[in-house]
C-alpha cells in the first residue's frame, strides 16, 4: 500500500469513527503506528492526549477536557464541581475534571486533563447518570438533582457554600423538581443535612 492510500484510508477511518481515536482503537482499525504518527506530524491528527488523537480539520472542542476523560475512561461519571458547572448550577470554574468511579474500580492514570476522582459506592455511582453527546462522543454525567445531592455528600471535602449555592440555583430553574432532589438526597444520605435549606427555599 502507498503512503498517500495508508494516509487516506487512516482519515476515513477516523471520519467513520467521529473524528477521535485511542492509539489501540486505530491500530485495531489496521491504522499503521508509522501511518498514525506521520499524520500527527503533519498536523493532519490533533493529539489531545497521550495515546488520543482527533482530526485536524474538525471545529475546536466545546468541552475538550470533558471529551479527553469520557475517552480514557467511559465507564467514569462526570460529577460534583464539573458535573454542576456543566448545569449552569455553580460560578465556580472547574480547575479539574470530578470523575465519579465506582468502588473497586482500576485506579485511572491520566496526565492531562488534571482529575480528581471520587469513589462512589454501587447504587450512588450507577443512579442519576445522564448520557450527553459533547462533539459527537457520549459523556456520562449526573443529572442536576444527583449533583446537588452529591455535593451535600461532599460537602466537608468541598465546602457547605458550594451545596448551598448549587441548590438555590437549581430551585430556580423551570423544571425543579422537589421528589427527585430528595430521591437523591435519600440515596446520598444527606436528606437530613439538606432539608432545612430546602424547605427555607420553599
Amino acid at each position: 500500500m502507498s503512503k498517500q492510500t495508508a494516509t487516506e484510508e487512516a482519515i476515513a477511518l477516523f471520519r467513520e469513527q467521529g473524528g477521535t481515536l485511542r492509539t489501540s482503537e486505530a491500530l485495531r482499525l489496521g491504522i499503521a503506528p508509522r501511518t498514525l504518527y506521520a499524520l500527527r506530524d503533519a498536523g493532519m491528527l490533533e493529539q489531545l492526549a497521550r495515546g488520543l488523537y482527533r482530526l485536524g480539520d474538525l471545529p475546536p472542542l466545546s468541552h475538550p477536557d470533558l471529551v479527553i476523560v469520557a475517552h480514557k475512561a467511559p465507564r467514569g461519571v462526570v460529577c460534583l464541581v464539573s458535573a454542576l458547572a456543566y448545569h449552569e448550577l455553580t460560578t465556580q470554574i472547574p480547575h479539574a475534571v470530578d470523575l465519579a468511579l465506582q468502588s473497586g474500580s482500576r485506579r485511572l492514570r491520566l496526565t492531562f486533563p488534571p482529575l480528581r476522582v471520587f469513589w462512589f459506592s454501587e447504587a450512588a455511582w450507577s443512579e442519576g447518570v445522564e448520557v450527553h453527546q459533547l462533539d459527537g462522543i457520549a459523556v456520562r454525567i449526573y443529572g442536576a438533582e444527583k449533583s446537588v445531592a452529591d455535593t451535600f455528600k461532599f460537602r466537608r471535602k468541598l465546602g457547605l457554600d458550594l451545596a448551598i449555592e448549587a441548590l438555590k440555583t437549581y430551585r430556580t430553574r423551570p423544571g425543579f423538581d422537589v421528589a427527585r432532589l430528595l430521591h437523591y438526597a435519600r440515596l446520598c444520605r444527606v436528606e437530613r443535612v439538606m432539608s432545612p435549606y430546602l424547605e427555607a427555599l420553599l
